[in-house]
């Protein structure tokens, strides 16, 4: 066994910068209907909460430490968002170009990309898929500012919540809200199969590839997609 060496050329790593969102909002049977881009994308913030310690007394000692429930959520903030978007906000449309608000929030999965960085490649070193199930936005304040010598556009900010999905066929795992690929870790044959799901397919006839919509692939087909086998 070797000394421990820090900072050695190619291991000062590094994660920055969000893009390639898509939304997929969900329909009434539980299932994603097709994903569509959301242009604009400027931050998503990944809150999980709850998992705190509860610690447990008898006999004058800590008698056990109880874990409570993790669950997760975050806020994602854009300068735009898809029109596929606004139920999901709560705004329905009454007829072409008019629309109410505070109706019934749908649900939707959510993906982005994150980059992965050292000090070799830079910021072309790989990225991160994060894939997010099952989603409700709450409502959030916005602001309309005038029109001065220094404009700035709005920024748009939705909190959300998460309701896990679970595995069908890992009784090994708990329900899940959140899912990541890092592209420097997996086979990137596959990584480009789950591309292809989440971002759709051009039609090739020379190659005969016809055209596929952009879908949101379950937590059991990710783990099928990339042949993953109980560990531990």
């Amino acid at each position: 066994m070797s000394r421990a060496v820090w900072d050695d050329v190619g291991e000062r790593r590094y994660e920055t910068g969000t893009d390639r969102g898509m939304l997929y909002p969900m329909k009434d049977d539980g299932t994603y209907d097709k994903g569509v881009v959301w242009n604009g994308l400027t931050t998503v913030t990944e809150t999980p909460e709850g998992g705190e310690t509860n610690d447990i007394y008898a006999d004058n000692i800590k008698y056990l430490s109880l874990i409570g429930t993790e669950s997760f959520g975050g806020t994602i903030e854009a300068y735009n968002y898809p029109e596929e978007f606004e139920k999901c906000d709560g705004t329905a449309d009454i007829t072409v170009g008019v629309k109410a608000g505070q109706q019934t929030r749908k649900a939707f999965g959510f993906a982005y990309r994150t980059r992965l960085g050292n000090d070799v490649a830079g910021n072309e070193f790989g990225y991160k898929l994060h894939l997010v199930y099952s989603a409700k936005a709450n409502p959030s304040s916005r602001s309309y500012t005038t029109i001065n010598e220094s404009p700035e556009a709005i920024t748009f900010s939705w909190e959300f919540k998460s309701t896990p999905t679970p595995f069908k066929k890992r009784t090994d795992l708990k329900p899940v809200s959140l899912i990541t690929i890092d592209s420097t870790k997996v086979d990137s044959a596959k990584l480009k199969q789950l591309e292809d799901l989440l971002y759709g397919v051009d039609a090739d006839p020379e190659h005969s590839i016809e055209a596929a919509d952009p879908t949101f692939p379950t937590p059991d087909q990710v783990v099928a997609l990339f042949n993953a086998e109980v560990v531990g």
